[in-house]
């Protein structure tokens, strides 16, 4: 059945613009939900957004699209260079998965309670608040590091077709890479804004029973992504 969805996508990539468009979209959308890098996001993004308390559904939103963002401008900036340095777009190589894992496990660690970040706080001074803010970015661009080969893996077909069109049509070229980055966030954002939709119809603040499990089970799933990484060495 996926590979009958992924057939269908790569197809329905020469179609019409407006066809098109939106198979790259969907293909940002699955290239997060079915990706075992990807996925390690959302724990992230929502243990992150949970230990921010009792914030805003709008500032939710905001933290998890820096997130989403700061994503998007680490993977393109590492497909530049490995491209210009002929390796395989997106491949950090060991020592970059390495030094992934242990941000993956300085975050986990962080949001099971074992390792202050002072950072990562949340709260309603004005100081937390940028400090969440930049903090959200700061760990989307240090996710995309993790995610360069999973994206670029998962980008192979869309990329062979934008390639072969850019010559003659550039707008059309770039407007399917812009909506697979608007589906590859879109998830993170979802993720991250209906945590806070939860947290307030159940009326959560960072310290209620139910927003610490959360946050517990998030740190550990971002620990096991850290693991992940580590493992791909030997694999």
């Amino acid at each position: 059945m996926i590979v009958d969805l992924f057939t269908w996508l790569t197809g329905a990539l020469t179609q019409a613009p407006a066809i098109a468009i939106g198979a790259a979209f969907v293909w940002g959308v699955l290239s997060v939900i079915l990706s075992p890098c990807h996925i390690a996001c959302i724990p992230l993004i929502v243990g992150f957004i949970d230990g921010q308390g009792n914030i805003t559904t709008r500032r939710a939103f905001g933290l998890s699209l820096l997130f989403g963002f700061g994503i998007l401008i680490t993977i393109g900036v590492i497909g530049i260079i490995t491209g210009l340095l002929g390796r395989m777009l997106g491949d950090i190589g060991g020592y970059g998965n390495y030094f992934v894992a242990i941000v993956f496990f300085a975050i986990g660690l962080n949001l099971l309670g074992i390792l202050p970040l002072p950072f990562m706080e949340g709260g309603a001074n004005p100081k937390y608040q940028r400090k969440g803010l930049l903090a959200a970015f700061v760990l989307g661009l240090l996710f995309g590091i993790a995610l360069g080969p999973c994206t670029f893996a998962y980008m192979a077909t869309m990329l062979g077709v934008v390639f072969s069109i850019a010559s003659t049509q550039i707008i059309f070229a770039l407007s399917l890479l812009l909506a697979y980055g608007i589906g590859h966030c879109a998830v993170l954002v979802f993720a991250g804004t209906f945590t806070e939709v939860v947290q307030h119809y159940l009326h959560w603040t960072e310290k209620s029973k139910g927003a610490l499990i959360l946050k517990k089970v998030c740190g550990v799933l971002v620990f096991l992504g850290g693991v992940y990484m580590i493992l791909l060495n030997f694999w």
